[in-house]
């Protein structure tokens, strides 16, 4: 799998229609409407996600392998 920074996965939370709702810190919050999942992307500066996290957005929000 490759791998994956919290900011890219933020800018493709939003490309699939999640909005930023707030930010706590590092943790940015996204929603959306119709669903009661919140996605929560740790964005520490360019360290990349853990593939444990990573697996778990991707499901979420979701994407596939390919679109990263």
């Amino acid at each position: 799998m490759k791998a994956v920074t919290g900011r890219r996965m933020a800018r493709l939370a939003e490309s699939k229609g999640w909005t930023l709702a707030r930010i706590n810190g590092s943790h940015h919050v996204y929603t959306m409407d119709g669903r009661i999942e919140r996605v929560v992307i740790p964005i520490h500066g360019n360290k990349t996600l853990k593939v444990g996290l990573q697996r778990s957005l991707m499901k979420l929000i979701p994407i596939s392998e390919d679109e990263l």
